[in-house]
């Protein structure tokens, strides 16, 4: 799992009465990583719709970091998140990888809770908050630096950790403690801080709940990855954060990598070193990526297969294009992105 982790899914699945058959998953392929560290090949393709309500805030934080929040396409990004998840649901398809249906379970509970929000906020940003912002001389008021700020600190978070830990309530506080509650654009102002009062308050609540409604059911998710590499370099002294675990008889070693957010980043120092990763979590055969790149410009034939591209905001003229690429090219692959004209956003690994 990523940033719902396990426990957080099944108590999704409890609560909305979906049948406990539905949370089998897919099974790894034998390989030098221990059983009980592999994870099922279709999840490089599945943890995309769960990811991208990572980089879907993302996005939104650097749009408000300098423009207002109607700014944000909430429209756009929905759009974005199901035409994805049915890309990926295609090619988990086409490429006979294990269906897992408990995925696709947490999968649609977290779209759909998505929707609804990105809906709702659609609709009062684009009339109370236009209205405001117009109304407020089209400038950003202390409540929307504070809101921009918070909205940085929520996605340094959930890079991390599920997003039902982020503390709201003290973001709640610190709005009506620490922000002027008078000056200029009084009514932007005040707009502003009801729509944060109102966002934070309920995220608080509901994410107590699920918290609460987890604690019980699951072990928090494993916060590392273990993968082969080719060899050892004589003398080297691993990054931080990788351990090496296992020398193997053939020369290979089994090593310990950051999961999540910091993966991409491990695995890009291990490429820069010459050390290349053949097995990722039990599996060998392809891992989803992630990069932006200029609009109007094309990846050049190579060992991936692009599976979509999606606009975004900021930075202008960018957008994002998902990639399958053969574990055995990652590294390769990572190295070389500079020069392709991308820049890595995520690996998903597993």
């Amino acid at each position: 799992m990523t940033r719902w982790s396990r426990r957080a899914l099944l108590a999704l699945v409890l609560f909305l009465g979906v049948s406990p058959a539905c949370m089998s998953s897919g099974t790894s392929i034998e390989s030098a990583v221990p059983p009980n560290a592999r994870r099922g090949t279709e999840q490089t393709l599945l943890t995309f719709p769960e990811w991208y309500l990572v980089h879907s805030p993302a996005e939104y934080a650097r749009v408000v970091n300098a423009g207002p929040s109607h700014a944000f396409p909430f429209m756009e990004q929905t759009g974005q998140l199901w035409s994805s998840y049915k890309t990926v649901t295609e090619e988990q398809v086409r490429g006979h990888y294990p269906m897992n249906p408990g995925y696709h379970c947490m999968i649609m509970v977290i779209a759909s809770s998505t929707t609804v929000e990105y809906v709702l906020r659609s609709m009062y940003e684009n009339t109370i908050g236009r209205a405001s912002w117009l109304l407020g001389g089209q400038r950003l008021t202390d409540e929307d630096l504070y809101g921009a700020k918070a909205a940085q600190e929520y996605v340094d978070f959930i890079r991390q950790e599920p997003w039902y830990l982020f503390d709201f309530t003290s973001r709640l506080k610190h709005l009506w403690t620490d922000v002027p509650l008078t000056g200029p654009k009084l009514v932007r102002k005040w707009e502003r801080r009801y729509a944060l009062t109102t966002e934070y308050a309920i995220k608080a609540a509901y994410g107590k709940l699920i918290e609460k409604a987890t604690r019980a059911a699951y072990t928090p998710a494993l916060m590392t990855t273990e993968v082969v590499v080719d060899h050892i370099p004589d003398g080297w002294t691993p990054p931080s954060r990788i351990t090496v675990l296992k020398r193997l008889p053939d020369g290979r070693a089994l090593l310990s990598l950051p999961r999540y957010f910091d993966f991409r980043i491990a695995a890009t120092s291990l490429a820069q070193q010459n050390v290349h990763i053949y097995d990722i979590a039990g599996n060998s055969a392809a891992i989803l990526v992630t990069a932006w790149m200029k609009n109007g410009e094309s990846l050049p034939a190579g060992d991936w297969h692009v599976l979509f591209e999606q606009s975004i905001t900021v930075p202008p003229q960018t957008k994002r294009v998902a990639l399958l690429v053969p574990v055995a090219k990652l590294s390769t692959f990572l190295t070389q992105a500079p020069a392709l004209g991308l820049t890595m956003e995520h690996v998903y690994d597993y």
